[in-house]
Order: structure tokens, then C-alpha cells, then sequence
């Protein structure tokens, strides 16, 4: 399991059945479960908790003191679910006084390169793509997609399903189930073949399809398009979700179409 070129502090709790490649460092205050791998050179710090059956590649560095000028060294955590794979030279930075905890889901692939900063909560099941960057306070729902080289600007949302196409600079929040490109970043449909296979069904998938459709390609303003759809669309918590996640917005939500499309 701990290699003897692995250095391991006496605090850090390990469960007995994690491997430990050589090289790799982990400190004080470290929890790792069961089943865990942690590969070569890989620098684990204080503060870091990390589920079962992980894998942690060759380079990453997870827990290390935040970006942030303002940060006191208070106590902090970074979170890692279990079964959540972070690729080569990952960088995951613990939190800060303002929520205490960088969290990332279970079931989660943050691949190669990828920062996520300070009081970053990534959901379950999201995918991280290579060198996409995470500003401080970004919330990342479940089963989102974020593609390579995207930069996400501080204190951003980005919903449940939500797909951005990489290279892709996002300073408005991303509503559920939507896809996002171009630039400035705009709507451009509806994570509908993701949606497919998490076992939407297609009428449901046509609800979000026109609520989309009235809060984007109608012509209305944000609120009267809000309006529009808690009136005449039933309720279901698709509907709810989308209502709820832009009345709660403090960026705003990204723009609709624009005569370029």
C-alpha cells in the first residue's frame, strides 16, 4: 500500500486499503477512504477529505491554501465524493471563512490541468474537462459538463445538465438543462441528447424545450418571460427548478439568441 518513497504524516487518518504511490506527500489533517488510489507526486495538504474508491493521478495537488489575498489561515476543507477521478496536475484549493469547504460530488472526472478555487461546490456526476478554471464560490450542478480551456468568473452558476462548450469565457450564470457557446456566451438549446441519456423522457424533455423557448427565443424580458411560464406552463420541478434558479441569480443568467444565429 505506502510505498516506502511516500512520505504519509502520523496524523493523516489513511484507511487501510489505499495505495499510495511513491513520491506523493500527504500532511496532517488528511482523511482518505477505502479503496483510494493516489498516485505518484501527488501533494495532498491539510484540510483534504476524500472519499472511497478515488483516483488520484500522478501531479495533483489537493487542499493547498486558497488564492485569495484576503485568506487568515483559518481552518478549512477541501471535499472529494467517492468514486471521483482528478487527472494529472489537478489543482484543488481548500476553502475560506466564507463557507469553510471546497466540495466536489461523487461520481465526478475533473481531468487534466483543471483548477478549482476557493469555496468551489461541484455537484455529482459533473465532468471537468482539461484546463478549464474555476474562480472562487462557483457552484456546478449535477451532471454538468464544463469544456477544456472554459474560464468560469467568480461566484458564477452553472445549473443541473447544463453543458459549456469549451474555450468558452462564462460571466453570466447558466440556467438547468441548457447548452452554452459562442461569445459573448448565449443560450443555444437544450442539453437534450444528455438529457436522453440520463432517462429523460421526451415529453419532458419538450416541457424544458418550451419553457426555453419562451424565456429565450420570444422576445420577452427576463421577468416577463418568468411570468409567462409560471402561468401557462403546469408545474413539475423541471419548471419549478428553471424559475427558481433565476429568481435566485446574482450575476444574471446568460443572454438568449442574437441576430448572428
Amino acid at each position: 500500500m505506502n510505498q516506502p518513497l511516500a512520505y504519509v504524516h502520523p496524523g493523516a487518518k489513511i484507511a487501510r486499503n489505499v495505495v499510495i504511490d511513491p513520491f506523493t506527500t500527504i500532511h496532517n489533517n488528511v482523511v482518505i477512504g477505502e479503496g483510494t488510489w493516489i498516485g505518484s507526486n501527488v501533494t495532498i495538504m491539510e484540510g483534504a477529505r476524500i472519499g472511497k474508491n478515488c483516483n488520484i493521478f500522478p501531479g495533483a495537488v489537493i487542499a493547498a491554501v486558497p488564492q485569495d489575498l484576503k485568506f487568515g489561515g483559518e481552518d478549512s476543507l477541501a471535499i472529494i465524493g467517492d468514486n471521483t477521478t482528478v487527472r494529472e496536475c489537478v489543482t484543488i484549493n481548500r476553502g475560506t471563512i466564507a463557507s469553510g469547504q471546497t466540495v466536489i460530488g461523487k461520481n465526478c472526472l475533473i481531468m487534466a490541468t483543471a483548477h478549482i478555487a476557493h469555496d468551489c461546490h461541484i455537484g455529482d456526476n459533473a465532468i471537468i474537462v482539461n484546463g478549464v478554471a474555476l474562480a472562487g464560490h462557483v457552484i456546478v450542478g449535477s451532471y454538468a459538463i464544463i469544456g477544456g480551456l472554459a474560464a468560469i468568473h467568480q461566484f458564477i452558476h452553472i445549473g443541473d445538465h447544463a453543458m459549456i462548450s469549451g474555450g468558452s469565457l462564462v460571466r453570466k450564470d447558466v440556467p438547468p438543462y441548457t447548452k452554452a457557446a459562442k461569445e459573448p456566451l448565449s443560450y443555444v438549446g437544450i442539453n437534450s441528447v444528455g438529457l436522453r441519456r440520463r432517462g429523460f423522457t421526451s415529453e419532458k424533455i419538450r416541457e424544458i424545450q418550451d419553457i426555453y423557448r419562451i424565456l429565450y427565443q420570444k422576445n420577452y424580458n427576463t421577468s416577463q418571460a418568468m411570468g409567462i411560464i409560471e402561468a401557462e406552463m403546469s408545474a413539475s420541478p423541471e419548471r419549478d427548478e428553471i424559475l427558481d434558479f433565476i429568481r435566485n441569480s446574482s450575476r444574471g443568467i446568460m443572454k438568449g439568441y442574437s441576430g448572428s444565429y
